[in-house]
């Protein structure tokens, strides 16, 4: 994991974190950057924002030190290889992924894994199945990483050696594996998702309803765009969700007029925005490029768009991005302890909660895997388990005494 410092406006830095790879440890960096004073994150940049002040470095340095993660850089690094010939695989290999339409975060975390491979072997170019085996082991056994962790390092190389290589390493049966718990998903019943809806306010409500009533996961929620709305066929689109696929869910009956009276608020937002000289928003892709006036068009703006324009400082351009996602995790956590839910649960919660009342209602477990996008029918059958376990699917003997 790498961590990129650099001076953000005349008094902030910028402090973003590259290859997210470690699973779990992810939160304890997380946490640690809570602990600085005056931190916000900044959704655009994917990056935390601190004062730029020595104090403020200090504290984030002292936390990020307590974390005691980022040992395993410093064992498994060896001398790297003579010239540049790492980073230019990576630079190569970086550009096979962006025109795969790889997510920017994937692409993040394939890159760290490589580099690791690359730089704990000096004759990385002779690496083979044996060093896969080897590094691979070595994650499970000597670093304790997950075995989703393990996984994506697994992906990351294979990538590596398949496109860049023109390798296809097959004998990988000496991997130890790490071991990968059998866990059912965490669900609401539904007065648990009535109770805690109740006990939010605002827009951060409608998207827990959004979220509860069509399955999406939160990123893809609060990054919705107008034009993605369609009342007439009640549906969403729900552009580059995961693994870069898009995918129709449908507008829940009792949200529709709400949902509409809640566009009718973004647009005056978006007019006052436009009469003081702004309103325009970044396009997905390359469509900025070509269509520049389409930027400041309504059905182009964030279903849920920040409480305030962002401003740079130096350029005095405003903007105004989508609301960001850790407030809505706040927002429901603080929920769910109000309610009384004793469960391990967060916005993703709803999601398991819709699969697993759709099935409970009778639908089928396809139309159930297509409304969550899952690419394999197995990823969506843990949602039965859900169903034929507990106190909800099992009569104790108790009852029969």
């Amino acid at each position: 994991m790498n961590i990129l410092i650099k001076q953000y406006q005349n008094d902030k830095l910028s402090v973003a974190f590259v290859g997210w790879g470690y699973g779990e440890n992810w939160n304890c960096v997380k946490n640690a950057i809570k602990k600085v004073p005056g931190r916000i994150w900044d959704d655009k940049d994917r990056a935390w924002i601190i004062p730029s002040s020595q104090s403020a470095v200090n504290i984030l340095l002292e936390n990020l030190y307590e974390t005691k993660i980022f040992s395993y850089m410093t064992e498994c690094a060896e001398p790297k290889p003579e010239g540049d010939g790492v980073n230019s695989a990576l630079e190569k290999m970086k550009e096979i992924l962006t025109a795969r339409h790889y997510s920017k975060n994937t692409v993040s975390c394939y890159i760290e894994w490589v580099r690791k491979f690359l730089e704990r072997y000096k004759n990385y170019k002779n690496a083979g199945q044996v060093q896969i085996n080897e590094f691979l082991s070595e994650l499970a056994v000597k670093h304790h990483v997950n075995a989703s962790t393990q996984n994506q390092a697994l992906a990351a190389i294979l990538f590596y050696f398949r496109f860049l290589k023109q390798e296809n390493p097959v004998e990988l049966s000496g991997v130890i594996h790490a071991k990968k718990p059998v866990r059912v998903p965490v669900v609401f019943s539904r007065n648990e998702v009535r109770k805690i809806i109740e006990l939010m306010e605002g827009q951060k409500k409608l998207i827990a309803k959004v979220l509860y009533g069509t399955g999406m996961r939160l990123n893809e929620a609060i990054s919705l765009r107008v034009l993605d709305i369609d009342f007439e066929r009640r549906e969403i689109a729900v552009r580059n969700g995961k693994g870069a696929k898009d995918r129709r869910v449908m507008i829940p009956e009792s949200l529709s007029e709400e949902l509409k009276k809640h566009l009718e608020k973004v647009k005056l937002i978006h007019e006052k925005d436009l009469k003081d000289g702004w309103g325009r928003v970044d396009l997905p892709g390359k469509l900025s490029d070509k269509f520049t006036g389409s930027r400041y068009d309504f059905k182009w703006q964030f279903v849920f768009p920040q409480k305030s324009r962002w401003k740079n400082k130096e350029t005095g351009e405003e903007g105004r991005w989508h609301i960001e996602g850790s407030l809505l995790q706040s927002a429901v956590k603080q929920a769910i302890i109000l309610a009384g839910v004793n469960k391990n649960a967060s916005c993703h919660t709803f999601r398991h909660s819709f699969a697993t009342h759709l099935l409970e209602d009778g639908y089928d477990i396809r139309t159930v895997q297509e409304l969550l996008g899952h690419s394999d029918i197995k990823t969506t059958q843990v949602y039965t388990h859900v169903l034929n376990r507990g106190a909800s699917g099992v009569i104790s003997p108790l009852d029969k005494i």
